[in-house]
């Protein structure tokens, strides 16, 4: 059931028609930044998810999920009748894809491993900032000030999360004074700063190619697929989950954060307000403490409550165009 709905949508997204006219396209384009936000609500439910996953390596849970993922885009690719058409890309859009969805998970696991968790993280969150300053590089994209600033509230918002909301504590002395650059662990400060950078310039590149329908992405699943678990046999013990529960979290895995997620933002960034995009996507790690509040495995304190304030206030801000954007009669043809 959930592989109809599922095929459907993406179905939907792939296949929908830009129009030329002013007002339709921005109304176009709002409708792309919803779908790409549905991934930052997909997003939120992977700590949660992988939390639930059990004790499965990352990149053996990374190659099942991709493999949940490809089978996603071949019964899209199915029932579109569009057949295998859509694989056929330049090498420009494969390097792109597989480097962007393969490369990202592939370095952020090795900063876990080479740096802590919490410096890892934080570095490696640079990527919706970054995907704010990047877009103005694109044509026809101009970075205005209130993006940067919606982009800045997130960050901290995310720092304040990622440091100390999840605990429970307060992210001030304590982390900070356990917050510094330890050359010790400057390799995997490295390989997060390289996770920022390839996922923001995956997002922000896959604009230069908004005529490559987001089913290829089913492709880029499946050769992700094969290179996790190239990974995972080189450096990990295979581990099967225990319980039925455990492998329906890694099922939901697969189908949502590591799967669908990865369809919509790719249509999201090719056809909506990326840097809207960029700042709603600090809102990722703020509903992830609230879902893993709601399962019983953190407390809510007042560093989440300001955090989810700080957040929506740089989610509106950066969405202020679209938001007090003029609205006109609507056109019944």
């Amino acid at each position: 059931m959930f592989y109809s709905g599922a095929a459907v949508i993406i179905k939907l997204v792939c296949n929908r028609k830009i129009v030329k006219n002013k007002n339709r396209t921005l109304k176009n384009t709002t409708g792309a930044t919803l779908v790409g936000i549905i991934a930052i609500l997909l997003w939120s439910l992977l700590a949660l998810l992988t939390t639930a996953s059990g004790k499965v390596p990352p990149f053996q849970l990374v190659a099942i999920c991709f493999a949940i993922a490809s089978a996603i885009g071949v019964i899209s690719i199915w029932r579109s009748g569009d057949g295998l058409s859509v694989l056929r890309q330049s090498p420009k859009v494969w390097l792109l894809g597989v480097g962007g969805l393969f490369g990202y998970h592939f370095f952020y696991f090795t900063a876990l491993r080479h740096a802590p968790p919490v410096e890892a993280g934080l570095i490696a969150y640079l990527w919706p900032l970054l995907i704010i300053l990047f877009s103005a590089l694109l044509p026809g994209e101009r970075l205005r000030i209130h993006h940067v600033i919606g982009g800045v509230l997130g960050l901290m918002s995310a720092f304040l999360i990622i440091s100390g909301g999840g605990n429970g504590g307060v992210a001030s002395s304590s982390f900070m004074a356990g917050f510094e650059i330890n050359s010790a662990h400057s390799f995997g400060y490295f390989s997060a700063g390289l996770c920022a950078i390839i996922w923001s310039g995956y997002s922000v590149l896959s604009r230069r190619f908004a005529n490559v329908p987001s089913q290829a992405v089913t492709g880029f699943c499946a050769i992700s697929c094969v290179l996790a678990l190239a990974a995972h046999l080189l450096l990990e013990t295979t581990v099967i989950p225990d319980t039925i529960w455990q492998w329906l979290a890694v099922l939901g895995l697969g189908l949502g954060p590591v799967g669908l997620a990865f369809y919509v933002w790719d249509y999201g960034v090719k056809k909506g307000n990326i840097q809207v995009l960029g700042a709603a996507s600090y809102a990722a790690p703020v509903l992830s403490t609230l879902a893993l509040i709601a399962a019983g495995f953190a407390q809510l304190t007042w560093v989440i409550a300001f955090a989810t304030l700080l957040v929506t206030l740089g989610a509106v801000i950066a969405a202020k165009d679209m938001i007090l954007a003029p609205r006109t009669p609507s056109d019944p043809t």
